[in-house]
């Protein structure tokens, strides 16, 4: 049995790392359907995954509390606790557990130093960053060690840790908390029953965008830390040689879509809300609010060019978009990262240097040059193929079958697994 514990933002799907977590889940479950996945759920809210057979604890939900007191603190008690319950529930079914697979620093952290060795249960960390990197951290100087001392616990004390990227294993390496081989790659993924292409000129249709206006997409839950106003400017430079440029955003938070509607204004761009009756006019800025998946596939499926401007993390960046992107297979622009290219080989995309204006204006001028690009098209979606949920799921079972099998090894080698 694997026991999965996550700490998803939404029970709804409306953010990139319940997503995730959904996905995978279904698709470990459909090959492992013994999997225990332990969820939190405060009170009765809706939940999806109820569909994926996850076992819903109650959240301790102390990390409301910072409606009063604005802290982070606050939900890493929260996270503390929830860790604990999941001992009690996991503690009487120990001797049928593979591993116990985390996706939550502070559920991590306790579960690597603690709650496995007592119980006697090996523990895999699936991290996608540093919590002291994180930009929604503990502020307070005084937990600044606190912060340190949970990466160290849960990276160093794990049996195992599940890398996004190559670049943050090799980070890990060369500061001296982990063996290579002590960490497996598992990158993001895309979900194929929804992502793959479309006809474009039927989707544009359908959308009320322009046909024949060269169109630019990007869609996120959120669009902070991502550079979206840069992407923005960049889109009103070219105007002078694409007048007809047509920018779509689909997504991000209310306050994030007036600001960019703001923004569009006085750089001289129409602006047009998904709502409006009418049909979007070649040169103008839509901005769409976060549709369901189905939807955002066509949206994206009208683009001539799909855009990342930015990533939240470096090392670790290995966004649900980029893989989703490729599965569509039309040109892409993206910041020059390491960890993108590691997916993406430069001759497959249009790559600037990081948050440098005037090399996302030629990234994507020399993208809209390229489309449409058949061949390219067909090499996208062949390296997305090798990144379904699918796949994905069946690398997080061959990483705890290797663990198991490394727990019966001599001690002085205990927890040292091959590399995938």
């Amino acid at each position: 049995m694997i026991c999965y514990i996550a700490y998803p933002t939404s029970l709804t799907l409306q953010s990139a790392n319940a997503l995730q977590t959904y996905t995978t889940l279904r698709e470990l479950r459909a090959r492992r359907p013994d999997t225990l996945a332990l969820i939190p759920r405060w009170g009765r809210e809706p939940s999806r995954f109820v569909e994926v057979g996850a076992v819903h604890l109650p959240r301790p939900a102390i990390g409301k509390l910072s409606r009063l007191h604005r802290s982070t603190l606050l939900y890493y008690l929260e996270h503390s606790a929830f860790a604990l319950m999941t001992a009690t529930l996991i503690a009487p079914r120990r001797r049928q557990v593979e591993a116990v697979y985390v996706r939550q620093v502070v559920c991590a952290a306790w579960w690597a130093a603690v709650l496995g060795p007592r119980l006697g249960v090996p523990v895999i960390y699936e991290a996608h960053d540093m919590e002291a990197r994180n930009p929604s951290r503990a502020r307070e100087p005084w937990a600044q060690g606190l912060l340190h001392l949970m990466d160290k616990a849960a990276l160093t004390r794990a049996g195992a840790v599940v890398s996004l990227t190559d670049d943050f294993r090799r980070l890990l390496a060369a500061i001296g908390w982990r063996r290579p081989e002590d960490v497996f790659v598992v990158p993001d993924a895309y979900d194929e029953q929804l992502f793959a292409p479309q006809d474009q000129a039927a989707a544009r249709a359908a959308l009320g965008l322009p046909h024949g206006a060269p169109l630019v997409a990007y869609a996120g839950m959120t669009f902070a830390h991502r550079w979206l106003d840069g992407l923005l400017e960049a889109t009103a430079r070219l105007r002078a040689t694409h007048p007809a440029l047509t920018l779509v955003l689909v997504g991000g938070r209310a306050a994030e879509r007036e600001a960019l509607a703001r923004q569009a204004a006085t750089l001289g761009l129409a602006v047009v809300r998904r709502g409006d009756p009418a049909p979007v006019p070649p040169g103008a800025c839509l901005l769409v609010e976060p549709r369901p998946q189905a939807e955002v596939v066509r949206y994206l499926a009208a683009a001539d060019v799909l855009a990342i401007p930015d990533t939240v993390t470096d090392v670790t960046a290995s966004p649900l978009k980029l893989f989703e992107y490729l599965a569509l297979g039309q040109p892409i622009v993206l910041p020059s990262i390491p960890a993108l290219h590691e997916i993406v080989p430069p001759a497959l995309c249009q790559a600037f240097p990081r948050r440098d204006l005037g090399g996302l204006v030629e990234a994507l001028r020399a993208a809209l040059a390229a489309a449409p690009d058949h061949a390219g098209a067909v090499a996208r979606r062949a390296i997305a193929a090798e990144h379904t949920y699918g796949r994905r799921a069946e690398r997080i079972i061959a990483v705890v079958e290797q663990v198991r099998r490394s727990v019966g090894a001599p001690s002085g080698r205990r927890g040292a697994v091959a590399a995938p």
